[in-house]
Order: structure tokens, then C-alpha cells, then sequence
């Protein structure tokens, strides 16, 4: 008897609908699987067989063969282990097969029938609705984040014999189902208020706090405009001066994630399989801070079957780059595309994969190998060959992406010896969130900004206005410093995002003239 399942197989952060075919006929004993299986499919076979047996049902003492539709699309890992066993039992008639046409099956089986999460679960389920599915059923770790899809029936079990149970009688059985808003409120402790599904959070913020820097008023500022606006920014400064520990502290002032960021967020990470157990949604900005040993592909994602990167995990929140001249300079590279159009894409020979990557980079690095260049009190020891070979790393396009440049200076002694004496980043945060606001209100037709660092030329037109003093500033900033015109946009951008936080509607002078100190640092050499 024949039988069809279906299962879905992911592609990049996506799914596609995959037909599994089983029949089951005479001939000598054993099972086939084609389809273009990799390894973890081949090796279902074993899987499968032992869990029928110790779930209660027989395996069938007849050839089965298996067929994973389409069959010029690679098919991997252990999710269509479920299906595979669904199909069998159908194909057998041991189980009713009246569910199987509008229902999809994914999920790991055990040796001993249980059923294991497997990743992508959120990316499937909403690939499912769309192909006009009806219901999921899958294992009982990943029902949370797949049942917030509105309009899908899930169905999650803990053992290969409830779904068969589950096939025989429907009826006895109800659908998980999650309001997506209520479930990301109550999991991280908020209420919904706002425009745009925005949330405040109630709870004590977790993380290092703003509170305990000491000094570097100029550093804080910088990041609170980067928090603002979303821009991209690097500290440079000798060591022990603050660069990390204040870099560490952006993603306790970044506005919390909206429903819409939180499910983007979730898909990349359900589909790289960081989703913790029984997790509904990432519920806070991510921050990946990945070794200057990290090669290309980790920074971008990569592999046969292509899986997100550093900068596709840190979508919708930073990436933080330590000891930023310590990268290698062609890994530094891969960066620019990512930071210029939001998204990475990977080819491979049978399929291009893009992976979204709207990112704050936030890097620091010392000013010279040694790291004491210009520093008042210790001597640098590196010669000025040495100092440009250290900042080669950086080529100049990669810079010109980086909106605040920024000198960390050392602390001075009665700075370390004193206490800590700048706001908390609750504080801080509530500056921005308002800000944020009033961004968001200009951005209400464009539903595809969320932040001033996203604006194009033609909003820098719309929004940005200069008057003849600020742009007789601006030229002579580009004159001098011998501005590129992306430059010279970001210049504007940071102003636009210095003018939300004074409250003000049209750049003045002043905040363009702020801007401009954040792009002075020209390769300490």
C-alpha cells in the first residue's frame, strides 16, 4: 500500500514543503530511502525500525521504500524521522492515514519511540500556514514556538505511540494554541503600550548597568546616540581605559524587541537551534561577541547546508567585535556588504541562501600594537611602521560604514579612586525609547525602517533639511576631512538621531557639528 506524508525541509532561514512517499510491497525485507538524503536521513532507517518495534507496532516483513519529494532537493537532518515513521505505519494500516493529506509531520525519533525537538520548528510552522496547512504535529519541545502562528493547528507529543493514537482518534485530542503578544509579554515580564505592538518592560533590568562606568562622558554619549539610532560605532583608547565595559553595556539601553523583531529573532535562532527548551521567543536583543580567531564563514554563516553566522544571530541587536585590529583583515571584509544592505547572502552550487543581518556594530580596539599611542602617561614603544601595519586591517570602506569613531582616554586617578557617579541605564533607556518614538512616528509609511542608521538618500532628503550655515558646515567638514559621500550621509544620519534626542524637528548647526566630532579619528597612526 502507498502512502504520502508531509514534512517541510528548511532552506536558509525558510521551509519548502517535502512529500514523503512510502510504499510498502512484496519483495525481500528492508527499507529504502531516496530523495537525495543526506547522512541523518539514511541513518533513519535504523532509527525508525527499532522505534516501531518499541512504540508497540510492527515493522512491516516487506520491502518499504521511502521517496522525499522533490527529488532534486537535498534533504537533511533527523526531522523526517516522525514522517518516515507516520508513513510506514499508514502504508501498513496500522494507523488511520485521513489526517495525513492536511497535516505536516517533523520531528527526531529515539531508539525507544520518544520524540526529540528538532530546529526550525517556528520557520516550518509558518511556512505551513502558508502552503495552506492545517495542522502541525511535531514534538512536544518545540510546540511553544511553533503554536504562536496564528491560524495552525499544533499538535505536540512526547512519544511515537501518542501520535498514532493521535491519528486513530483525532477527536479525543485539542490544538496548542498561544496569543504571540500575551506569550512574548508574560515571558519576559511586560505590558504591551505603545504604538506598533512596542513593550515596556516592568522588571528590573538584567545585565551590566550603565551606572557602574566611571568617567568617559564622551564614550557614554556616543553610545547612547548609537543606541538611538541604531548606528554603527568603535572605541579606540589604550587598555583599561573602558572600551569593553562600555561596549558590553549597549544592549541594556536598546528599546526591548517589538512582536515582529521577536520573531524574526526567534526564526533565525530556532532554525540555528539555540532555542532553549519549551523557549517561545527570544525575548531580548541578541549580543554575539564571537574571538578574533573567528574565521569568514562563522562570521557569515556558511557550510553545505548553509546556517546563519555571527551577524545573522546578532540581527536586531549587536555585534561587538573586541580587539577589532585582531581580525583578520579578509574576515573584516565580509563585514561591508551585511552592513551596507541589512542581509547576507551565501551561494552554494545548488542554491543561494540570504540571511538577514540588521545589526549595531559595536567595536574596540587599542590605538597601536603596544597600545599606549598618544597616551599621556605611558610611552608608546611601536614605530610608525608598526602603527600603520597594526591599522591596515581596517581599509578605508569598512570605516566609512562605522558612524561614531570615538577616543576612549584614560581614566584619571581620582576617576578610578571615586565612585561611580553617571545614570543607570534605566535612565538612560527612557531617553530613547522616547526618542525611538518620535523616529517611529516619522517613519509610520515606511514600514521598513525601525531606526535613523536604515534611512536612504531620499529620506535623508524627505527628513533632513539643512539650512545654508550647516550645510557651509558640512562642506567644509568634507573639504577637510576628506568625506566620501556615504560618510558624509551617515554624518547626517547621526545628526538626524542627536536632533530626536533633543526633541527637535529640524537639524541645527549643532548637531551637525556634534556629528562631525564623532568622525575625527583618522587611523592613529
Amino acid at each position: 500500500m502507498l502512502a504520502r506524508v508531509w514534512s517541510a525541509s528548511l532552506i536558509g532561514i525558510d521551509a519548502v514543503k517535502v512529500g514523503v512517499e512510502v510504499d510498502v510491497s512484496g519483495g525481500l525485507p528492508g527499507i529504502v530511502v531516496v530523495g537525495l538524503p543526506d547522512a541523518a536521513v539514511q541513518e533513519s532507517r535504523e532509527r525508525v525500525k527499532a522505534a516501531l518495534k518499541n512504540a508497540g507496532y510492527t515493522f512491516p516483513v516487506r520491502k518499504v521504500v521511502v521517496n522525499l519529494t522533490p527529488a532534486d532537493l537535498r534533504k537533511e537532518g533527523p526531522s523526517f524521522d516522525l514522517p518516515i515513521s507516520v508513513g510506514i505505519l499508514a502504508a501498513s494500516e496500522q494507523v488511520s492515514n485521513q489526517l495525513l493529506s492536511n497535516f505536516l509531520f517533523l520531528g527526531e525519533v529515539s531508539l525507544d519511540g520518544s520524540l526529540h525537538p528538532v530546529p526550525g520548528a517556528l520557520s516550518i510552522a509558518a511556512a505551513a500556514k502558508a502552503m495552506g496547512i492545517s495542522g502541525l504535529v511535531l514534538p512536544a519541545a518545540n510546540a511553544c514556538e511553533a503554536a504562536v502562528v496564528e491560524g495552525l493547528s499544533v499538535y505536540s507529543f512526547d512519544h511515537l505511540s501518542d501520535v498514532g493514537k493521535f491519528l486513530s482518534h483525532p477527536e479525543h485530542y485539542a490544538p496548542l494554541r498561544l496569543n504571540g503578544l500575551e506569550a512574548l509579554a508574560r515571558s519576559r515580564g511586560v505590558l504591551a503600550a505603545g504604538v506598533n505592538d512596542h513593550f515596556r518592560r516592568l522588571s528590573q533590568l538584567a545585565g551590566p548597568d550603565l551606572k557602574d562606568v566611571k568617567g568617559q562622558e564622551h564614550g557614554r554619549r556616543a553610545l547612547e546616540i548609537a543606541a538611538t539610532g541604531g548606528h554603527n560605532l568603535v572605541f579606540v583608547g589604550p587598555p583599561g581605559s573602558g572600551k569593553t565595559m562600555l561596549a558590553r553595556r549597549l544592549p541594556g539601553i536598546l528599546p526591548p524587541l517589538t512582536f515582529a523583531e521577536a520573531l524574526e529573532v526567534t526564526k533565525i535562532h530556532s532554525v540555528a537551534g539555540l532555542l532553549k527548551h519549551q523557549e517561545t521567543f527570544v525575548t531580548d536583543r541578541p549580543f554575539r561577541s564571537p574571538h578574533h580567531s573567528a574565521s569568514g564563514p562563522a562570521l557569515v554563516g556558511g557550510g553545505s547546508f548553509p546556517r546563519p553566522g555571527e551577524i545573522s544571530l546578532a540581527h536586531r541587536g549587536v555585534l561587538f567585535l573586541d580587539e577589532l585590529t585582531e581580525f583578520k583583515r579578509e574576515v573584516l571584509e565580509f563585514l561591508r556588504q551585511p552592513l551596507e544592505d541589512g542581509y547576507v547572502t551565501i551561494s552554494r552550487a545548488r542554491q543561494s541562501v540570504a540571511f538577514p543581518a540588521q545589526f549595531t556594530l559595536v567595536a574596540s580596539t587599542n590605538p597601536c600594537p603596544c597600545g599606549y599611542f598618544s597616551d599621556v602617561l605611558q610611552p608608546c614603544t611601536c614605530s610608525p611602521r608598526q602603527r600603520e601595519q597594526y591599522w591596515a586591517k581596517l581599509s578605508g570602506p569598512l570605516m566609512d560604514r562605522i558612524d561614531l569613531q570615538v577616543a576612549v582616554n584614560r581614566l584619571k586617578p581620582e576617576e578610578i579612586t571615586g565612585p561611580a557617579l553617571g545614570e543607570d541605564s534605566a535612565s538612560v533607556r527612557v531617553r530613547i525609547e522616547a526618542a525611538r518614538d518620535r523616529a517611529r512616528i516619522r517613519f509610520q509609511a515606511e514600514p521598513n525602517l525601525s531606526c535613523n542608521a536604515q534611512m536612504q538618500s531620499h529620506h535623508l532628503r524627505q527628513w533632513c533639511h539643512l539650512d545654508d550655515p550647516t550645510r557651509s558646515l558640512l562642506e567644509t567638514a568634507i573639504r577637510r576631512l576628506g568625506l566620501s559621500a556615504r560618510a558624509t550621509d551617515r554624518i547626517v544620519k547621526v545628526a538626524r538621531t542627536i536632533a530626536d534626542l533633543a526633541s527637535e524637528v529640524e537639524l541645527k548647526t549643532h548637531h551637525v557639528a556634534e556629528a562631525i566630532q564623532y568622525r575625527t579619528i583618522d587611523r592613529m597612526q
